[in-house]
């Protein structure tokens, strides 16, 4: 069986393992304060050409997103996401266990959220008298790539910038798969740009080549203050921080992890191209390495027994728009084997 269901099946990328095994009977200082980590937060602020942010390494992406929301949110505050964002489908309420609500939007079918949704949602929140009784919006999340394997367009995030400032709320992105949207063939953002189109983000490592990890970055100086106290109560501040600094130094060595990125997104759109000649249509426009083709339930079942996926979305009583989530790892092999299987079973 071959697993398509995420892009976190392998353990890592063989360079990552080669540096973890460079270090592997060093000892360093713990808690993020070792050579290594701080070497990795320059390279990342040079990055960014920006000396003033502030990094972080954290073990995975439900715990940042617990981290970064409750470091921002006063207890009577909620944040702003997509009605199929992670934090209000896949996180078994971590938000919500830390007091805060999350108020959801419909997003259009790609999953993305408009500057003028969060217009509305703030306007009526002030202008209502009894808003006192009801949670404060005071947050938005947005993930990129959505949930649909949508990129946002450097547009689009200005906007909800924009909006987001002018009501003095921060942009946090969620970014577990930064790095295949910013390798996307549809994405006009740079990696530097995201300094100007957010107050804080962080670039995913578990589904890119790490083993674990996430690279937190804190940009708006309102939000920097005492975080690492969050990040310590919330368990999230490491003993063996400089195991996932490490990582992330490999992952941005000759733009490795852009490379991978990019990897996962062809052999997604490969997929595509090819069901298309077919006449098999899609959920959603392929952005990233998320596709969601829409095949008939006799097939499906078929493909299950060489196959692991998840069914995303029921058409009618006989197609289903499956989702299949391509992984740095993915070979070509596996990739024609699966397209053959598809051809021979239609």
């Amino acid at each position: 069986m071959y697993s398509f269901r995420n892009d976190y099946s392998e353990l890592c990328h063989e360079k990552v393992l080669s540096k973890l095994a460079s270090i592997n009977r060093k000892q360093f200082d713990g808690y993020g304060e070792d050579e290594i980590t701080l070497k990795v937060k320059n390279k990342i602020k040079s990055l960014l050409n920006n000396n003033n942010v502030d990094v972080y390494f954290i073990s995975g992406g439900t715990q940042t997103n617990l981290v970064s929301i409750s470091s921002i949110l006063k207890p009577y505050q909620a944040v702003l996401s997509a009605d199929s964002g992670h934090i209000a489908t896949h996180e078994a309420g971590a938000i919500e266990s830390t007091g805060h609500k999350i108020i959801t939007l419909k997003p259009n079918n790609t999953g993305k959220i408009k500057a003028s949704q969060i217009s509305q949602i703030m306007d009526n929140h002030f202008k209502d008298e009894a808003r006192e009784h009801t949670p404060q919006p005071a947050m938005v999340y947005i993930s990129n790539p959505t949930e649909f394997g949508s990129i946002y367009k450097y547009k689009e995030l200005k906007e909800i910038k924009e909006e987001c400032e002018k009501n003095n709320i921060p942009l946090y992105i969620d970014g577990a798969r930064l790095s295949q949207a910013l390798a996307s063939e549809k994405s006009d953002i740079k990696f530097s740009d995201l300094v100007n189109l957010c107050d804080m983000f962080y670039l995913g490592g578990t589904k890119n080549g790490a083993i674990f990890g996430e690279c937190l970055v804190v940009i708006n100086d309102n939000y920097k203050k005492d975080f690492r106290y969050n990040l310590k109560q919330k368990g999230a501040l490491m003993a063996k921080g400089f195991s996932i600094a490490l990582q992330f130094e490999a992952l941005f060595e000759n733009n490795l992890f852009l490379e991978l990125g990019k990897k996962a997104n062809y052999n997604a759109k490969y997929i595509v191209e090819e069901l298309t000649k077919m006449n098999i249509p899609f959920l959603v426009e392929q952005e990233s390495n998320q596709i969601f083709p829409i095949l008939n339930n006799t097939l499906i079942d078929k493909l299950r027994e060489k196959y692991l996926f998840y069914n995303w979305q029921v058409i009618d009583e006989n197609y289903c728009a499956i989702r299949l989530c391509i992984s740095w790892a993915t070979e070509k092999d596996i990739i024609k084997e699966f397209i053959n299987d598809v051809k021979i079973n239609i």
